[in-house]
């Protein structure tokens, strides 16, 4: 992937300024106590669709070709990036192809149908949906969501991370959740870098374990 310049970040932005919402980031008195710091939230969950993902997938849609516009996009989901594809397809007028296991929530399935994508139940695992992603693609032309990862993280991370910066210029830690993993801590710090060089973030990720298998959070790097 080409090294992504704060230029970069700005234009994407605008890009899509129109698209998505300026989530706020807010104190939280409580956290705060308790730590003894000021904490603040960034509320990703006021997004449109309902996480952040929404700004990956509108910076992605918008930056295809009209030719690939033509042909339509498909991605494997298991709920909120299906969900953010299919409203930033929808806005383009583009068709869009989610496919999804037999696991995947009614409630998931039926928020991505009412936005306008068709939905393909494949299988009982997300492998299995990706294989009808792959003969969507070589079949019918549609475009792969997941080759276009470096729009994505420019539209997602970096975008989200440039927000905050703005809205807490004096961070000192950055912490992030994580689900699959991925770049989303260093990609979030890049635009505060020059302003804040000490600045540090911290991904978690829940995992199976402990007492009576309850969920774990732990820190990944």
């Amino acid at each position: 992937m080409a090294t992504v310049t704060l230029s970069d970040i700005r234009t994407a932005r605008g890009r899509i300024a129109d698209k998505v919402v300026r989530t706020p980031t807010i104190l939280s008195p409580t956290l705060s106590e308790q730590l003894g710091v000021p904490v603040h939230l960034k509320l990703e969950h006021r997004q449109t669709t309902g996480s952040f993902k929404l700004r990956g997938a509108s910076n992605a849609v918008a930056s295809l070709s009209a030719e690939e516009k033509a042909r339509g996009v498909v991605a494997s989901s298991t709920g909120n990036h299906g969900r953010a594809l299919a409203h930033a397809a929808k806005l383009e007028g583009m068709r869009a192809v989610i496919c999804m296991s037999r696991l995947v929530p009614q409630n998931k399935l039926d928020e991505i149908r009412r936005l306008g994508a068709d939905v393909r139940i494949v299988g009982n695992s997300q492998d299995e949906a990706q294989q009808e992603v792959e003969r969507l693609v070589a079949q019918e032309g549609l475009v792969d969501a997941a080759t276009l990862r470096p729009s994505r993280i420019i539209g997602r991370a970096r975008q989200l991370g440039l927000e905050m910066i703005e809205q807490v210029p004096d961070a000192a830690l950055v912490l992030a959740q994580l689900s699959g993993g991925g770049p989303l801590p260093p990609a979030l710090l890049q635009p505060s870098r020059a302003s804040v060089p000490e600045q540090k973030s911290l991904a978690f990720r829940c995992a199976r374990g402990g007492d009576e298998g309850q969920p774990r959070c732990r820190p990944t790097g």
